[in-house]
């Protein structure tokens, strides 16, 4: 298929306007990563996630996540990139979906020592060789206060609003198709055209979803072509009932990619965007050129994303942890907060982490607790109270499970 377009000049002078009014550093990519422009101190340029020891696919599976979740609610989006800095993200659409986007960071919303602290010591468990190398490129990390991150956002989406009405009126003066395509599609409506009775084509329906479920994404584009040429043939170039079936084909699509283990949502947003814009397609090139392009990009902003969006709530969660120990916190009530099922987190988290939600807050609760032990002469029960658990001889056992030894047999050591 042909690449749709846009206005290359247009983004990069959004982004460096927007840089040099904010401070903060802008990067212009395109939907798999790859940089276009970049502006100030940004993602690609930070040397962070490398100097922490973490793969930059962390990074490039991060962002685009963001830009999936950006166009999913709306055209902004606020997100961790895989070391804890924030970013924001609001992509560049074209017909078929995101075409690039334009992301803003990474930035602090916290101190400095505290970041070092909390996901760096805590989180990532850095040593002090690594996390001497991150902190000595933190320096050049600009710091934002969290009540203005939303407003700043909020003028990204609206400066990318701009790019996005002008690529939607140069879609409506030129709108490209693939020759190639079209050229392969009427290859086989001419051989359909002499069976004796074309009709609606079941067996191409069905080879078409199992491609789709084994995850075979060049054997579905080409089903896919063989299923609108079919299509054709058996409606006869009626374009309302090749509509009908259109959207009757997405239905099984979205819910094929579902079962495989597609995000249910996106999958949901991509089937409310196709059913509106079906009826909007008059003539059989028009709605076979865009079913093709929605579906391969669809296709390729699936791969990827389960894995960046469960970084993305293991993190939040983290983060949740971090600041809420010392109430009374459980694993329903953090689902709560993060608009998931306590099932759903309780599975991903230990999958994600390898280890369990309450054992993991235990660990960071007794973490606390044997800092305080340390720093000063606090009463026991008090400490208890301080991290989170009211019942102290429960306190004890799970101070000694985790350390082998009680708290008051910690801070003789520690004094001795």
């Amino acid at each position: 298929m042909t690449q749709e377009k846009f206005d290359y000049q247009l983004a990069d002078e959004c982004s460096r306007a927007f840089c040099a009014s904010t401070g903060l550093g802008c990067t212009v990519s395109d939907t798999e990563g790859r940089l276009l422009f970049e502006h100030g101190y940004g993602c690609h340029s930070c040397g962070l996630c490398r100097a922490a020891g973490l793969p930059d696919e962390n990074c490039i599976r991060a962002h685009n996540y963001g830009m999936m979740e950006a166009e999913r609610f709306g055209g902004k989006y606020i997100y961790f990139c895989p070391l804890g800095l924030t970013c924001f993200v609001s992509p560049i659409i074209g017909e078929a979906g995101s075409m690039a986007k334009i992301t803003v960071g990474p930035f602090l919303m916290v101190e400095l020592q505290d970041f070092i602290d909390c996901e760096l010591k805590e989180n990532l468990h850095l040593d002090a060789p690594t996390r001497e190398r991150v902190v000595s490129l933190l320096k050049k990390v600009p710091q934002i206060m969290p009540q203005k991150v939303q407003e700043l956002s909020i003028l990204l989406f609206m400066a990318v609003g701009f790019l996005n009405n002008v690529s939607a009126e140069n879609r409506m003066l030129a709108i490209e198709r693939s020759d190639l395509l079209q050229g392969q599609i009427s290859g086989y409506i001419s051989q359909l055209k002499n069976s004796r009775s074309p009709r609606y084509p079941f067996e191409l329906e069905r080879s078409l979803l199992e491609s789709l479920a084994q995850g075979d994404k060049p054997g579905t584009l080409q089903k896919l072509q063989e299923y609108l040429a079919a299509l054709f043939a058996a409606g006869g170039g009626n374009p309302a009932w090749m509509n009908q079936k259109a959207l009757e084909l997405i239905v099984l699509l979205s819910r094929t990619l579902t079962e495989k283990g597609a995000d249910e949502q996106q999958t949901l947003f991509w089937l409310q965007r196709c059913q509106k814009e079906v009826s909007q397609r008059k003539n059989f090139h028009d709605l076979s050129a865009w079913l093709y392009e929605t579906l391969s990009g669809l296709l390729d902003r699936t791969a990827g994303y389960a894995d960046a969006r469960h970084a993305n709530i293991i993190h939040r969660c983290i983060q949740y942890i971090g600041t809420g120990y010392a109430e009374h916190l459980t694993l329903e009530s953090a689902a709560r907060a993060l608009f998931l099922s306590p099932d759903y987190l309780s599975r991903i988290f230990s999958k994600e982490t390898g280890t369990s939600f309450n054992r993991y807050l235990n660990n960071v609760r007794i973490t606390k607790a044997k800092e305080l032990i340390r720093s000063g002469n606090l009463r026991l029960t008090d400490i208890s109270q301080m991290v989170g658990y009211d019942d102290q001889s429960y306190f004890t056992k799970v101070f000694r499970r985790i350390t082998g030894m009680s708290p008051n047999e910690y801070r003789k050591k520690v004094r001795s």
